[in-house]
């Protein structure tokens, strides 16, 4: 895939490398040599600054006036980060029952003015289009444009940079499919393209899943996972065209699983991070690596598998016991 623009190399990017580091613990539970990229540590929290934080510096050069962003947290963070870096007014529309406290007063930190709307991501996108229709204010797609695909693809020329050969698979969790896209877009730049990624979703949020399965897009009828940053509806049609390009093993896990995942790293590496993130890591912890393998999908070759850990803020110690308690699964021993 093509840079959009060739501006990107001459701007600092909003981005940091973030580390990959081996687990010794997901390893030994996975049987596998698992590394870890930890993108939970970018300065907005989530992987989202790559793609946003250069979406939003490209617009800037465009005169925009002020972003809209429409986010369960994490684009919208990513997009309020990067108005307060570039000195442009944000505005950042949060479904009504998926937004934490936690989350607004980020926002609203970072500068930005926060809106509630619509019982689901998509409605809240609805809003953020119809605000960004006034002169010189520009939506910011969580997921679904060329620059933040582009912006996401760094994150493969990471890996290339760290590890030298090809990993045995990139795991990552799928909401709309922008990290997907962005990852195939790297993939392709790099040379990887045989690379397989394992493509994780909760029951719920499966708008991929589905869309694979029906051979077309497919609109869930309602997001019911506790998985809300996963939660669009519809994939990017970008998603369905990445199945064709790359090998995608798209895979799903109940809640239960990626909250159980979230506690197990939490107690393995010592970091907190939301049930978007689980669903990437009970592809170890639930055991759905071994099974690929056991399948003859998967071939490593002894070759490290990556995993994606994205991020984190949708978050905290007591909404993880909430969590727990809601799905029945706070006296398990981890």
């Amino acid at each position: 895939m093509e840079r959009a623009s060739e501006e990107c190399d001459t701007v600092e990017p909003f981005h940091r490398v973030t580390p990959l580091l081996e687990s010794w613990a997901l390893s030994r539970v996975a049987g596998m040599p698992i590394f870890l990229k930890y993108e939970n540590v970018q300065p907005a929290g989530s992987f989202k600054i790559r793609g946003i934080g250069h979406y939003c510096q490209q617009m800037a050069k465009r005169g925009c006036k002020r972003l809209v962003c429409s986010s369960g947290g994490n684009a919208g963070i990513a997009a309020a980060y990067s108005a307060q870096k570039l000195g442009i007014p944000a505005t950042i529309v949060l479904p009504e029952n998926t937004s934490s406290l936690q989350v607004v007063r980020r926002l609203e930190a970072l500068g930005a003015e926060v809106q509630l709307f619509g019982k689901v991501w998509d409605e809240a996108n609805m809003k953020a289009q119809e605000l960004a229709t006034r002169d010189g204010w520009v939506n910011v797609s969580p997921f679904d444009h060329p620059l933040i695909w582009e912006g996401h693809a760094s994150l493969v020329r990471e890996l290339k940079e760290s590890l030298g050969t090809p990993p045995g698979a990139v795991v990552l969790a799928v909401g709309g499919g922008g990290l997907l896209a962005g990852v195939v877009a790297g993939l392709l730049e790099v040379g990887w393209q045989h690379v397989p990624i394992v493509a994780m979703e909760t029951r719920g949020t499966h708008s991929f899943n589905a869309a694979l399965q029906a051979g077309r897009l497919v609109t869930l009828p309602d997001i019911t996972s506790v998985a809300k940053s996963l939660g669009a509806k519809t994939v990017a049609v970008r998603a369905l065209e990445c199945a064709k390009q790359c090998e995608i093993l798209s895979e799903v896990v109940e809640d239960r699983e990626a909250v159980r995942a979230v506690q197990r790293f939490l107690d393995d590496e010592r970091m907190l991070v939301e049930p978007a993130c689980g669903a990437s890591l009970a592809a170890v912890y639930s055991g759905i690596l071994r099974r690929l393998q056991d399948e003859g999908r998967l071939s490593l070759a002894g070759a490290p598998v990556v995993v994606i850990v994205c991020g984190g803020n949708n978050i905290n110690s007591q909404q993880l016991q909430d969590l727990k308690t809601q799905l029945g699964c706070a006296e398990e021993s981890q």
